[in-house]
């Protein structure tokens, strides 16, 4: 009797255990949502330039910065944000791509095509309620390749523009990162995350906020 009575327990304690473990197997633990890190922002202002901005703490900052493809005669002065090295490493991605806010006292008509040496022509976008002229232009050079991006703001005083330089190499000019793999190579190259980029000065982009002396009018908002 106490045999049957053990054997009974034992047979007992397996099924619920074999129930417990088939509950855990149909209503497994959701895994926990991944905590995604907001970068650190650092804010810079200048009362002589007339404006403020915020960016990622790990660009940076160059207050001596001035655009100089159009001659040292005709510099563009202004205020330059370099991305981080880390953003570009493994990638074909140069680190010396930048954002930057610069100025043209001088502008009858702000708009973003007087802020490229290329020929082109600016088209008028709206965004958030604040209106740019937008002008963009592109070139490669030995292997190298150069994208623009000026975002004049329509009515500013002094003219001021946010422009974008994306500095890449062609990627058609690295190894796969499965051919380096296989001849032994270290340091593989992979492709740039181009949206990711645009994302990232969009956001300083739009962080910028103009003083009264620059707008002639109450102080603008960031947008």
């Amino acid at each position: 009797m106490k045999y049957v009575l053990w054997v009974s327990g034992l047979v007992l304690v397996l099924l619920i255990g074999y129930v417990a473990w088939t509950s855990l197997e149909l209503n497994p633990t959701p895994p926990s949502a991944p905590v995604v890190e907001e970068p650190v922002l650092s804010s810079y202002a200048s009362s002589t330039l007339g404006f403020s901005i915020s960016y990622p703490k790990a660009f940076s900052l160059d207050e001596r910065y001035a655009y100089d493809q159009f001659g040292e005669k005709k510099l563009i002065h202004g205020v330059k944000f370099t991305i981080p090295s880390e953003m570009a490493t493994g990638t074909n991605l140069a680190s010396d791509s930048y954002i930057s806010v610069e100025q043209l006292p001088r502008a009858r008509n702000c708009t973003g095509d007087i802020y490229l040496t290329a020929n082109v022509r600016a088209e008028t976008i709206t965004e958030n309620g604040r209106v740019y002229s937008l002008a963009t232009s592109s070139g490669a050079a030995a292997g190298n390749l150069y994208e623009e991006f000026v975002y004049a703001l329509s009515g500013s005083s002094p003219c001021t523009a946010i422009r974008y330089f994306i500095h890449s190499g062609n990627i058609g000019n690295y190894l796969p990162a499965e051919a380096s793999a296989q001849a032994g190579e270290e340091g593989s190259v992979r492709e740039f995350d181009r949206a990711t980029l645009l994302a990232e000065f969009d956001k300083i982009r739009r962080s910028l906020s103009l003083t009264a002396s620059n707008t002639g009018d109450a102080p603008t908002e960031a947008l």
